[in-house]
C-alpha cells in the first residue's frame, strides 16, 4: 500500500477477529503467516495478511514479503494511522498453482481522527515458491 500505517487500535489487534475481514480470528487467519508458520496459499491471502501486518504494525512481515527486486532498505510504520477495514474488489490469477496474480483492493484508515482510503490494483508473484508482493498502481 502506498499509504504506510501502524497499529489498528491502543488495545491489543491480535487478541480479536483478524484485520483483514476475513471473520477468523488473528491467531487463525493472519497471525501464523505473520508468524512464519504457514504460507499464503494464494496472492489474494498474501495481500490480507501484507494489510493486517499494517493493522498490527509488523512491518518485517511486510519486508519478508515483499519482492526482492522491490522491496525497500527498511520501512517505519505511522503509528498515528489506524487501519480499520479492508474491502477486496476483484481478483485475477493468483491461485494455488499460478505463478502471478493480482488483487484490487480498497484500505480504509483514521488518522488524525479523520478517514482515509487506499485504493490499489497490487502485482504478486512467486518468488522461490511462495507469493511475494510485487508492486501496485493506483486504483
Amino acid at each position: 500500500m502506498a499509504k504506510r500505517g501502524a497499529r489498528r487500535s491502543a488495545d491489543d489487534p491480535t487478541s480479536g477477529p483478524c484485520p483483514c475481514g476475513s471473520g477468523l480470528p488473528y491467531a487463525d487467519c493472519c497471525g501464523p503467516v505473520h508468524r512464519g508458520v504457514a504460507p499464503a496459499a494464494t496472492a489474494e491471502a498474501l495481500m490480507r495478511s501484507r494489510y493486517s501486518a499494517f493493522a498490527v504494525g509488523d512491518a518485517a512481515h511486510l519486508l519478508r514479503t515483499w519482492h526482492s527486486t522491490t522491496r525497500p532498505p527498511r520501512l517505519e510504520l505511522d503509528p498515528g494511522t489506524r487501519w480499520t477495514r479492508l474491502e477486496v474488489l476483484d481478483t485475477g490469477r493468483g491461485g494455488l498453482f499460478d505463478t502471478e496474480g493480482t488483487v484490487r483492493f480498497r484500505a480504509h484508515y483514521r488518522e488524525a481522527g479523520r478517514p482515509g482510503t487506499v485504493a490499489e490494483h497490487s502485482r504478486f508473484v512467486r518468488e522461490d515458491g511462495r507469493w511475494v508482493y510485487l508492486d501496485a498502481s493506483p486504483d
